[in-house]
């Protein structure tokens, strides 16, 4: 039988960085291509000791269907914690909790967009979310990162000249890939453009809590009186990515069509998960669970540039980083970074490379991605070695 699919889907492609997880698998082969957190961070023991009371005292509670807007002492507290410490949610906001912040993304374009809507994004940008834009047949316009984030001129040149364009999608914080975190200065710019051109930001923050140098900058969000930024959380940094639990915090109106949308997906977030959530955030430590983790990727990270200035320059230079799990990596402007990528597979080490992430994927680049954060101090020295070596050779 001859398949015939839609129009949304059938010129997608698979994840760049999915597809390499398939030779990743193989025990052999370095893997500095995933973005998964380490080993060392995940509060197992925490988890088995929550999930053990819970089953115990009130296992419905955990096996039962659920509202679709969230667990709500979750909710709740959420809307205390994040106002408190982030300064983020204004009367006019409301709360959902998500199947982990990808979810986000398909909610809020599903909601917005029509297709051959504009969607700006910093180019470049998040393999996932890109993807998720581009199954609504949403055009996805590039601006540039760069050193302090989102060039702002070439923003306003875009909305200036688009009069369809939705929303900006925006990483502020150790965005990935490049590993940068937008000023101070350009959030203040991007907000006072999003204003001026009546458009919406979506601000993803999946890394800001993984700062382990440098002084913290407030969020987007945090300036937002006119109700025109979506803000995407996740726990999957800094609990567990497999428990798949994310939130937003946005205005209501555009909450409650996430919330219908959302219906038709999964009809609410794992209970299980975000009771466990809720527990580990309100009985646990959680600013010492914070300050762990941070140990631990501050010392990854340094540990990496070190390997990268020993063993890869000149050739391949690098974006020093404060924070989050990625290092953008740069090869020489005449390199072909794809082919690059794949002799490194046949060298046992995989990247991902940087066309992966562009807006459009004719777009020229010659870096890569490279995460610190899973593998181990050997298997980073090794996989490092074999791209020093094969730098060497270019």
């Amino acid at each position: 039988m001859e398949y015939i699919f839609s129009d949304r889907v059938q010129n997608l492609k698979p994840s760049a960085i999915r597809e390499i997880f398939k030779y990743a698998s193989d025990p052999s082969v370095v893997s500095l291509s995933a973005g998964n957190p380490s080993p060392e961070a995940f509060p197992s023991k925490e988890i088995a000791e929550i999930s053990a009371r819970l089953f115990e005292e009130e296992p419905i509670s955990a096996l039962q269907y659920s509202v679709t807007e969230g667990y709500t002492p979750l909710r709740l507290f959420l809307a205390d914690y994040m106002k408190s410490k982030h300064n983020i949610g204004k009367e006019k906001d409301d709360v959902i909790i998500t199947s982990g912040a990808q979810q986000i993304m398909d909610l809020v374009s599903k909601a917005i967009l029509n297709e051959g809507d504009a969607v700006i994004c910093e180019n470049p940008s998040f393999i996932g979310s890109l993807n998720t834009f581009r199954s609504y047949n949403a055009r996805l316009i590039g601006v540039d990162v760069e050193e302090d984030g989102m060039n702002v001129g070439k923003l306003e040149e875009v909305l200036k000249n688009e009069n369809r364009a939705k929303f900006i999608y925006t990483i502020p914080n150790f965005q990935n890939p490049s590993g940068v975190t937008m000023s101070l200065e350009k959030r203040r710019a991007v907000y006072e453009l999003a204003k001026k051109y009546g458009v919406l930001i979506i601000e993803d923050n999946p890394y800001g809590d993984l700062r382990f140098r440098g002084e913290f900058l407030p969020s987007i969000k945090s300036f937002d009186e006119e109700g025109i930024v979506i803000y995407s959380g996740s726990f999957s940094k800094v609990i567990s990515p497999g428990m798949r639990v994310g939130f937003t915090i946005a205005p209501k109106e555009i909450v409650q069509k996430m919330v219908v949308c959302k219906q038709g997906q999964d009809v609410h977030t794992n209970i299980w998960s975000q009771i466990v959530c809720h527990r580990f955030l309100t009985e646990y430590d959680f600013d010492a669970h914070l300050a762990k983790l941070r140990e631990i990727y501050r010392r990854k990270a340094e540990y990496a540039m070190k390997l990268l200035d020993e063993n890869a320059a000149p050739t391949i230079t690098y974006h020093p980083i404060d924070g989050g799990l990625f290092i953008w990596c740069d090869l020489p402007e005449n390199t072909d970074v794809s082919r690059f990528c794949r002799e490194a597979v046949l060298n046992k080490v995989c990247v991902v490379p940087g066309t992966a992430f562009m807006a459009n994927e004719s777009d020229i680049t010659h870096s890569f991605r490279i995460n610190f954060s899973t593998p181990t101090d050997e298997q980073l020295k090794r996989g490092i070695e074999i791209l020093g070596d094969m730098a060497k050779k270019l």
